[in-house]
């Protein structure tokens, strides 16, 4: 566990990650405090890679859960393998068999049969889901939860056993605890308004867009192979972008994609060209293409090529 709030911020550069001091403390105070982490913010900002990296830097294992419309807890914590159980009760025929033989009374056979039901409900045929594997894990694990903003309020209400004590309920079993307790990353997009309950149990920060000095810096340490000077200009490219009325800003990932293309087409300056040729891979919808070839004086002919 890391002692000072430097500490993990040295740590999570370590891994690539760049994390303000916000970002440092709260990750601090979730392993002292042993709280949930909630982290919102924009897409493509960081957010599961924050979690990653602290996979890498406790060397535990990342256990994800994606979320999303509809997802239940069936699909998030167990299933039962109903056909294990049908193979082991026919293995299991002739031993019943002997186990009922002499019993003297149908009452006295159901009585026999019920004190083997834990053999056929036991946690030998749950197919562990995301959910559960990090809660019976013998090791430390991280547990990403990731876009909860994606799945339903019931879903919402379902994790908040989880989250305020650790444990999970089956009908068939009883109570789970964690063997080790896990620490857990939750991430919203900001979609839609998550509960008061949930984010009670959890320590909020919020990650947004970087500023172009820290957006650069990341993209030094990503993308080392372009040149600096056109590192700084795509950088300010793609800060302009986002102070336009767009349908979906370029995320920092999308910025590292740019920087990546820009390296794999031997790019040595962002003119007009090769911005107009490369634009798609920052901008995702024409009406933000148009926007943006407005922005920066890029006319089109109506065929994707540049009038001159």
């Amino acid at each position: 566990m890391a002692a000072t709030v430097s500490d993990v911020r040295k740590a999570l550069a370590a891994q690539q990650y760049i994390a303000t001091d916000e970002i440092a403390t709260v990750i601090f105070l979730a392993e002292q405090l042993g709280k949930p982490i909630l982290a919102e913010g924009p897409a493509g900002v960081g957010k599961t890679e924050l979690s990653k990296a602290w996979a890498a830097v406790t060397r535990h294992e990342l256990v994800r859960l994606q979320c999303y419309e509809g997802l239940d807890e069936s699909k998030a914590l167990y299933e039962w393998e109903y056909a294990k159980q049908m193979l082991y009760t026919q293995l299991l025929r002739d031993k019943l068999s002997d186990l009922l033989a002499d019993a003297q009374s149908l009452t006295e056979a159901a009585d026999r049969l019920a004190a083997e039901e834990d053999v056929f409900f036991s946690q030998r045929f749950l197919l562990e889901r995301p959910l559960l594997r990090a809660i019976n894990s013998d090791q430390p694990t991280v547990l990403l939860i990731d876009e909860i903003d994606r799945a339903d309020a019931e879903f919402e209400a379902f994790l908040l056993e989880i989250l305020s004590d650790f444990q999970v309920s089956i009908p068939e079993l009883g109570t789970i605890v964690a063997k080790q307790r896990p620490a857990v990353f939750l991430t919203s997009n900001n979609t839609r308004e998550l509960s008061e309950a949930l984010k009670r149990r959890c320590l909020y920060v919020y990650i947004g867009y970087p500023d172009l000095e820290e957006e650069l810096q990341i993209v030094r340490l990503k993308v080392p192979d372009l040149a600096p000077q056109l590192a700084r200009q795509a950088v300010e490219v793609v800060q302009s972008l986002r102070q336009l009325d767009l349908k979906k800003h370029p995320s920092v990932s999308e910025t590292l994609d740019w920087a990546r293309a820009l390296v794999t087409l031997n790019a040595r300056a962002l003119d007009k060209d090769v911005l107009e040729n490369t634009l798609t891979v920052l901008l995702k919808y024409e009406s933000d293409m148009a926007r943006a070839r407005r922005a920066f004086s890029l006319g089109t002919n109506g065929h994707g090529r540049t009038d001159r």
